[in-house]
């Protein structure tokens, strides 16, 4: 028992104790919801503003085009925001996405199997994370350091894998995954609703999420009050892959084929959501509701610069000033906890 209240004490920071009194009886989730109202308002204003400026906007065959484009971001995010909240970070999902879109490519070629090639490209990316997490949490070794090097051989094992060229699918019902729908909804993005509503649920309402903001909020408490953090960054950076296996599994169907080359920067833009939506960069602090919202935002505006016809010089300048505008309002908030 007294473990537990250490976990929840470890867990509780300074902007805990300034709340209202009236906030401290709400639960969690709907606290959550009340800490990033603002948040919601700025989408909400900003979705209303490109409805109004551009025609082609708020048509339906464009919203369902939106949810599209933003599966992969979105699917990584949620387990990217437990990393995030573990005080830690992952630079090599995108990488994973690669390497796990060729595995799935080439295992399904060689053994006709749609769901052997998809298992063996989600297991890769789920190796690949562990590994990151055994790195990360027995050699002490920096998140930052481990998975950028992680980046980089993970990338060349794609090129290794895939031969340095793209690999054709010779299955065709290994397209299905990519095309699949029901309720008019493609199965990418029912697969992103499913990761945002499980890794809510266990942010929110598990003993495991308390652990991983308690951990990211002081590692040291936790550790006295009983987790065991090696273990939990392990899990969680575990998650981590199979998350990014299971989008590249899904991004190669929607292609049709393996490409080594596929998703460079992904790592920056499923981090700018994260940090966008609330999730803090020293660990402790993150919210479901906030990563969607922050997920929402940065599609709306990759959707709005589409229609637009922005240049794609300029969309990395957008793109880039997004990342800088989510780590100085990430700074913002660290002060004002401070302070509080």
């Amino acid at each position: 028992m007294s473990s537990d209240k250490s976990v929840h004490a470890a867990e509780r920071g300074p902007s805990d104790t300034a709340r209202p009194a009236g906030r401290q009886g709400l639960i969690k989730p709907l606290r959550t919801l009340l800490d990033t109202s603002g948040l919601i308002a700025i989408f909400i204003v900003l979705f209303i503003a490109l409805a109004v400026a551009i025609p082609d906007f708020l048509t339906g065959r464009n919203m369902v085009g939106l949810l599209l484009s933003v599966t992969i971001i979105g699917t990584i995010a949620t387990t990217m925001m437990m990393v995030l909240a573990l005080g830690e970070v992952d630079l090599s999902v995108a990488s994973i996405v690669a390497f796990a879109g060729v595995s799935a490519a080439v295992i399904t070629s060689a053994s006709g199997s749609v769901l052997i090639g998809a298992l063996g490209g989600i297991a890769a990316g789920a190796l690949v994370g562990v590994f990151n997490g055994f790195v990360v949490a027995r050699f002490g070794i920096n998140s930052l350091i481990a998975t950028l090097a992680a980046m980089e051989f993970v990338r060349g094992l794609a090129y290794i894998t895939s031969g340095g060229d793209a690999v054709m699918i010779t299955v065709p019902g290994f397209f299905e995954l990519g095309s699949a729908s029901f309720l008019g909804l493609t199965l990418p993005v029912w697969t992103m609703i499913i990761c945002f509503v499980i890794f809510g649920f266990v942010l929110n309402l598990t003993a495991f999420g308390r652990n991983v903001l308690a951990t990211g909020g002081n590692p040291e408490a936790a550790a006295l009050a009983g987790v065991n953090v090696r273990r939990l960054k392990i899990i969680v950076f575990g998650l981590q892959g199979l998350v990014a296996g299971i989008a590249g599994v899904l991004l190669t169907s929607r292609m049709g084929l393996g490409d080594p080359n596929t998703s460079m920067g992904l790592e920056l833009a499923v981090i700018s959501a994260c940090v966008l939506g609330g999730v803090a960069l020293s660990g402790g602090v993150a919210s479901i509701t906030g990563v969607l919202v922050g997920v929402l935002i940065m599609g709306c505006v990759q959707n709005a610069m589409g229609l637009l016809n922005v240049p794609t010089f300029y969309q990395y300048l957008v793109r880039g000033a997004i990342l800088l505008l989510a780590v100085l309002f990430d700074r913002w908030k660290q002060q004002k906890r401070q302070r509080a």
